[in-house]
């Protein structure tokens, strides 16, 4: 994918994303609570692209390696659009009331003057793309200032990293608790939002994957794209499955084993008709199937094989992101179109954000002494 290429794609992601957002608002003028309802797990989706993409570049300057070479600049480029993802939340303000039931005014829910109230609620939401937003840029004006001369102090950024992952984790936490464990407001799970986490960390490595993929034809980035590199990037890839399917199970088996009413309806809510085919899916296409490509050593050598990976993963991000939210929201019982109208739309401009963004830069920093060392595998 050269540079022409990206800028079809923009145009092309542009145009589906302007179109699907009409369609979506017509939609919506007719079926306004399922196209809130829709437009919170498409814009859920499409944000953890970036917040998972920020904390593994904050990892990569803490954990060191070559494999983070090869995405820091893709990484970069998809932290750079949470100010869009911020603007695109307006949609979710607007209609809380068709989303959380403790945002009607006489709902009678414990604690909601205290924590879950609108006022508040939005303060938080503005707090954290305020921390999201400033640790990303940080760190992507350090890293274009390297690329014009030596930096003079490289220790910076594993000391930013560090509590630049705290930032992400505490507010990463409340935010999972505000934008989707919220939406059952009787129900609570610690496990939940160390879930919601690391899903956001599996995406950002899923399409960092697929884009270092699809530009593997560039050089000399290409030469990054080697296959120890990748399969450093498909391991990694895997451990975020596995924990992914750690958490799942573990919160179900602490809510199995307490029996306790009140937990134990939030899985009921999910093994309604349609909602245990789609637990299923994502136990077998989730977790089974990339499970088992991911442990062979052929497939993560293998860039296509890899990439294909990669989407296959993503597109069950979104299923899990549906799995997790639209069960909880009361009405929310059926398939509706904009459920795949509204998932277009958002990630339309989001990608049309990302491609424009990426167009303009190198694919290789530069001054960077871990760049030797990744290309040095190329042809191993």
């Amino acid at each position: 994918m050269t540079d022409p290429d990206l800028l079809r794609l923009e145009r092309r992601a542009l145009a589906v994303g302007a179109v699907a957002l009409v369609v979506a608002a017509v939609g919506g003028a007719f079926s306004p609570a399922a196209f809130f309802r829709a437009w919170l797990v498409s814009w859920l989706f499409w944000l953890s692209i970036p917040l998972g993409a920020l904390a593994i570049v904050m990892l990569h300057y803490l954990a060191g390696g070559s494999w983070g070479i090869v995405i820091r600049r893709i990484s970069e480029s998809t932290a750079a659009t949470l100010p869009l993802l911020a603007l695109l939340f307006v949609p979710i303000a607007l209609g809380m009331r068709a989303i959380y039931e403790w945002a009607h005014p006489d709902a009678a829910v414990p604690y909601q003057h205290a924590y879950l109230n609108v006022p508040f609620f939005l303060a938080r939401a503005v707090l954290y793309f305020i921390a999201w937003i400033a640790v990303a840029r940080v760190l992507v004006r350090w890293s274009e200032q390297r690329d014009l001369i030596a930096d003079p102090d490289p220790r910076r950024f594993r000391l930013f990293a560090g509590p630049g992952l705290v930032i992400y984790g505490f507010t990463v936490t409340f935010a999972s608790i505000d934008w989707a464990m919220s939406i059952e407001p009787h129900w609570s799970s610690t496990v939940y939002p160390l879930m919601f986490g690391v899903g956001q960390v599996l995406a950002g490595f899923a399409f960092t994957i697929t884009m270092a993929v699809a530009l593997r034809d560039r050089e000399p980035f290409g030469r990054l794209v080697n296959a120890s590199n990748l399969v450093d990037l498909g391991n990694l890839m895997l451990t975020f499955v596995l924990l992914w399917a750690y958490l799942s199970f573990s919160q179900l088996l602490l809510i199995y084993a307490g029996n306790v009413r009140e937990e134990v309806t939030w899985y009921l809510a999910r093994e309604r008709p349609g909602w245990l085919a789609v637990a299923f899916a994502l136990i077998g296409v989730h977790f089974f199937l990339p499970f088992a490509l991911l442990l062979q050593r052929t497939v993560k050598r293998n860039p296509v094989a890899l990439g294909a990976v990669a989407v296959l993963i993503l597109v069950m991000r979104l299923v899990d992101d549906y799995w997790l939210v639209l069960p909880g929201i009361r009405g929310a019982e059926g398939f509706h179109w904009l459920y795949v109208v509204t998932p277009l739309a958002v990630g339309g401009l989001w990608l049309a954000a990302f491609t424009r963004r990426l167009r303009g830069i190198a694919l290789v920093p530069a001054n960077e002494p871990l760049v030797e060392q990744a290309m040095a595998a190329h042809g191993h």
